[in-house]
């Protein structure tokens, strides 16, 4: 990130990273899926014949608690009949028009919609009933609360077994809770922060949340609204698990006005399309890439009435960059499953253990370890945005590589490299090249696709690859990384590659234009 800050920093006001949206996932273990269910319900004498009768009893006792403690704060209880219907919309014009109630409640919605859940299936053949875990269709709650120290946030809860619930949160209502309270001024649009008086001790007040208690914390918000959980499962050590079901991390770049973001962002989002190919959000994420890497990776290019987003995603997560409020450059890293991350840790169950690099959980306990992994994702992501729009003259850029050097007192000939060598420069420019460096062999594949199992043909190629990664050291456009077989693009080679693959895909009329 300090390439991207350094380039433009006579522009930037303040940077800050810390949570946007994030999801936490309420889960009882124990009646999450169908033997533990089972075992519950045999501990609990009830046949599967009235598992039915019995999982309907709870839940109208669920629905009459929440109705009824709503009604009791003279909150009303809205159904939503549509999903086109934002629920945090309608939360937030109840909010202007009747103001908060008590404990900072502002309306309570229902809905139906789909969740994992159980029922009884009969088997005619085995003439016997079964529980099963299926995708069916409950009614929801949703909480809305204007909380004295997180601001606007929501709690979920499901109303059938297993009674999974979310509490969904946001970083900047955090902040601008924190900087009220210690009259630090700001001005806020929607959910970034505009002007910031103090960066420095608004990055520290965002890194506290990082400091949370949050089981205690995510506890504190579901029973305030589902109190009745102790009456439900009382004596059978029923607590939630908390997990991240989804968590959006944002590094915020404030420029100092909307035009200084104008004059660049055009560039930014052009190269983030040519230069960052598919593959590389693998690098950007910190996901080792491999050629059995299974699993889809694609970039697009949006065009929102807010502004222009371009979002890179691997499976289920993505990285993104998108202006807001026209003067503030986020890039944001969205993580739904971290199951391709590692964190070092002892394994579960055996806390005294030795520490090994295990994978990333979705528990509460990893929170810090993944917000780390995408803060280094948002950094990597701006200084790969920094080598774009230089201002450097293309000629001048390119003069001293396209002229003869020496390498160790022996000349090296000059680099083509809109001629035989611009194959070279694409191939070491490729995103999942960032995070870990390359070797011959990586380069390799993509200079020689047609590589056969002829060992001769192997041999010369590897011989080619060799003489052309010494050409580029010579030209001092890559580095060797000490003591591995790994190379590095310096930072005056991505400046030149990223010049020359621009100037490739820019047409005559756009060239001449820009003339």
């Amino acid at each position: 990130m300090q390439k991207f800050l350094s380039r433009y920093h006579d522009r930037i006001a303040a940077v800050l990273s810390g949570f946007d949206r994030v999801v936490f996932r309420g889960t009882l273990r124990q009646l999450a899926h169908v033997d533990g269910l089972l075992s519950f319900l045999s501990y609990k004498k009830v046949l599967l014949k009235n598992f039915k009768s019995f999982a309907q009893s709870l839940t109208d006792r669920i629905k009459t608690s929440v109705e009824r403690w709503a009604q009791s704060l003279d909150r009303p209880v809205m159904y939503i009949t549509s999903s086109r219907v934002s629920k945090e919309d309608l939360a937030k014009e109840h909010r202007r028009r009747y103001g908060v109630g008590d404990g900072g409640l502002i309306c309570v919605l229902s809905c139906v919609e789909p969740c994992q859940s159980f029922e009884i299936r009969r088997r005619r053949e085995q003439k016997d009933i079964q529980l099963r875990s299926v995708e069916r269709k409950c009614l929801h709650y949703y909480a809305y609360f204007d909380h004295p120290q997180l601001g606007l946030l929501h709690v979920r809860l499901q109303t059938w077994l297993p009674f999974t619930a979310r509490v969904c949160l946001n970083g900047r209502e955090w902040l601008g809770k924190q900087m009220d309270k210690f009259g630090l001024g700001y001005r806020q649009a929607d959910n970034c922060f505009q002007w910031l008086e103090n960066p420095s001790r608004a990055q520290e007040l965002m890194d506290g949340l990082l400091r949370s208690d949050w089981p205690q914390l995510l506890d504190t918000l579901l029973f305030r609204f589902h109190h009745i959980h102790g009456e439900l499962f009382a004596g059978d050590l029923m607590d939630y698990y908390w997990s991240i079901h989804q968590s959006e991390w944002a590094t915020d770049v404030l420029f100092d006005d909307p035009g200084s973001l104008a004059a660049i962002y055009p560039y930014l989002t052009r190269h983030a399309m040519l230069q960052f190919r598919s593959p590389d959000v693998l690098r950007f994420l910190g996901k080792r890439f491999s050629w059995h890497f299974e699993g889809e990776a694609t970039s697009d290019y949006k065009e929102r009435p807010e502004g222009v987003r371009v979002k890179h995603r691997v499976k289920t997560n993505s990285i993104k960059v998108y202006d807001k409020q026209q003067s503030v450059l986020r890039v944001e890293t969205t993580i739904n499953d971290p199951r391709d991350f590692r964190v070092f840790r002892t394994p579960e169950g055996n806390s005294e253990g030795p520490k090994y690099w295990c994978r990333l959980r979705k528990g509460v306990a990893d929170a810090y370890r993944l917000t780390r992994i995408c803060q280094r994702a948002n950094e990597r992501y701006l200084n790969a945005l920094s080598e774009a729009d230089t201002e450097e003259r293309l000629a001048e850029l390119v003069k001293p590589v396209t002229r003869p050097t020496k390498l160790k007192g022996n000349r090296v000939r000059a680099l083509r490299p809109f001629g035989q060598d611009a194959d070279l420069l694409e191939a070491i420019n490729r995103g999942e090249f960032i995070l870990n460096g390359f070797r011959n062999r990586d380069i390799l594949h993509h200079l020689f696709p047609e590589l056969t199992e002829d060992e001769v043909q192997n041999k010369r190629a590897r011989g080619r690859v060799t003489r052309l990664l010494r050409l580029l050291r010579a030209h001092h456009l890559i580095k060797k990384v000490p003591h591995t077989h790994r190379y590095h693009v310096t930072d005056r080679g991505r400046c030149i590659i990223a010049a020359v693959l621009a100037a490739k895909e820019a047409s005559v009329k756009q060239l001449l234009q820009a003339a």
